[in-house]
């Protein structure tokens, strides 16, 4: 008999039967499941089961948290139920059948995105690294980096630099990418669409601005400016989808004989035309709108309001999966003004979680069942991922969780008094000390306190108050 074989057996029965249910998987803490009728579920005995941390639907999907083991439960729960475990995508695909053109949308935009992120981590934290032994002046009394007093050290500053543009300033290459993979077009032509965007022929985004002239292809009857897109999101975004739309048009008006020839050349040079004509100035305009909005907003007299409502408000999108769309933004303000003081509120507001839960870590450190889920959540957000302290601790008793939101707040307030600013998106919580740049390091330590010690307070404060009993409800 498996380790959840009795929660197992009552999770079928409580979701209306092994015939209500359509499709199957699992992720890193949940159980993810595409139902045929979602109003036959018994939500609340599900909840009451022992293995079960907290349900909710997102994206069309009903999301069981389970925890670390749930790869454990799903193995026993695919041998007790008989069903055939669909991948991540087959599921996403059967769950978009009950999402709305919206949320469709949305999570089109974050499966984009999602193989993307590992890179960027990296990068960030090569960064991070880089503003350390590159631009922090700790040698002779305060005059020289690291870089400056070694040859070795510098060399590994610029070798790291290979990566770190890589990554970076080719980025739309592995975002049509992306997309052409997401939409089932010929990946081949859209990395090779991506590099026509950043092509060493052409000059460089981050150059444009303090160019004297700017190089053209002369046509005769028209000029098309030379310019890349290093770094872009939106125009890649744009091309991207151009290329996939054009692809399957060029399918159905192509014999199959000379399918072979006629669909990537009618996808891949109309696309590229497109792309230096049409859709790249218009997709780098509203880039500009976007980061320009967001700058607004943060560098307004009220800027310091603006830093506290998002922080507050980031572990809410996180329940509803809206969070991974916020990455745009990010890196639209780094190509934009070479930095985010947005992702920095994001890492915060991890590590308020984290902090929330080691409050309850505390105020339970007598029972040894509330440890053993407590724990590793503690530690999962201070690394980054927030979602099993979020549903296994914080949103179920939620007085951690409102301690976590308002000291999330307070520490993106003070985060952008400094004006905080990292490199990039890197890894969140306590390592994302590493993405910032040199002169955010120390102020941003500060504001990693406040998220470690007010969220930690509150949350024994509020255990002692009414918000205790809207938990035991």
């Amino acid at each position: 008999m498996g380790k959840f074989n009795k929660d197992v057996k009552l999770l079928i029965e409580y979701l209306g039967g092994v015939e209500n249910i359509s499709a199957v998987t699992h992720c890193v803490t949940r159980m993810r499941f595409v139902l045929k009728n979602p109003q036959n579920t018994d939500v609340k005995s599900i909840e009451a089961l022992p293995a079960v941390k907290e349900t909710f639907t997102q994206a069309g999907q009903f999301q069981v948290i389970i925890g670390p083991q749930v790869s454990t439960f799903y193995n026993e729960f695919i041998a007790e139920s008989g069903l055939t475990g669909e991948s991540k995508d087959s599921v996403k695909e059967a769950a978009k059948q009950n999402m709305t053109v919206v949320q469709r949308v949305v999570a089109n935009l974050s499966e984009i995105f999602s193989p993307l992120i590992p890179a960027i981590i990296v990068g960030g934290l090569l960064l991070g690294f880089r503003n350390i032994i590159g631009d922090m002046k700790l040698f002779e009394e305060g005059t020289k980096a690291l870089v400056e007093i070694s040859v070795f050290w510098n060399g590994v500053n610029s070798f790291l630099w290979l990566i770190c543009e890589a990554i970076f300033h080719f980025l739309p290459v592995g975002v049509v990418w992306s997309v052409a993979k997401k939409m089932g077009a010929n990946q081949m032509i859209g990395i090779v669409i991506g590099i026509t965007l950043v092509s060493p022929q052409l000059l460089n985004a981050y150059a444009v601005t303090g160019a004297e002239s700017i190089p053209y292809w002369d046509f005769g009857f028209a000029k098309v400016e030379m310019i890349g897109y290093q770094a872009q999101i939106i125009p890649a975004i744009l091309v991207g989808f151009t290329f996939v739309y054009l692809e399957r048009f060029a399918k159905k008006i192509s014999p199959d004989a000379i399918q072979m020839i006629i669909v990537p050349f009618l996808s891949l040079v109309p696309t590229v035309l497109l792309a230096h004509t049409v859709l790249g100035p218009i997709g780098w305009k509203i880039g500009d709108v976007i980061a320009t909005v967001v700058q607004t907003g943060f560098n307004s007299s009220f800027g310091w309001l603006f830093a506290g409502v998002y922080g507050f408000a980031y572990p809410i999108l996180v329940i509803t999966g809206l969070h991974h769309t916020l990455l745009p933004i990010d890196l639209q303000l780094i190509a934009t003004t070479g930095g985010t003081y947005v992702w920095p509120i994001v890492a915060l507001a991890n590590i308020a979680q984290g902090s929330a839960v080691l409050g309850y870590i505390f105020l339970k450190r007598k029972s040894v069942e509330e440890k053993q889920i407590a724990v590793p959540a503690c530690i999962s957000a201070y690394l980054g991922v927030t979602e099993p302290s979020i549903f296994g601790v914080n949103l179920k008793n939620f007085y951690p969780f409102l301690a976590a939101l308002i000291g999330s707040g307070i520490a993106g307030i003070v985060s952008m008094l400094f004006v905080a600013t990292a490199n990039s998106v890197g890894i969140g919580g306590l390592p994302a000390i590493l993405s910032m740049q040199g002169n955010s390091m120390l102020p941003y330590l500060l504001c990693m306190a406040i998220a470690v010690v007010v969220p930690f307070v509150l949350t024994i404060i509020f255990s002692k108050t009414k918000l205790n009993k809207i938990a035991a409800k």
